[in-house]
């Protein structure tokens, strides 16, 4: 496996609970950061994924149909324009 290096800067609080967990799980922060990050592109491409097979042959246009329908009322509370 190849590796490449890249210089990361996080906020202190971050790098300072990522190196007490680091710590905990007895790995190096270097460790635990790689895999932190291949959790995160794991988890991102297989919910992509998932999303390209639920769409199956969809297009966005597809869609009008259903928003054409949609009642013409004020959004509820909580999801107003800010």
């Amino acid at each position: 496996m190849s590796k490449a290096t890249y210089p990361l800067k996080l906020p202190a609080s971050i790098k300072n609970a990522a190196a007490k967990l680091a710590k905990e799980d007895g790995v190096s922060l270097n460790q635990w950061i790689a895999s932190a990050v291949a959790e995160k592109v794991g988890a991102v491409e297989t919910a992509a994924e998932f999303f390209k097979r639920r769409a199956g042959k969809a297009k966005p246009r597809d869609l009008l149909w259903f928003l054409d329908r949609a009642p013409a009322k004020p959004p509820a509370h909580g999801d107003e324009k800010e």
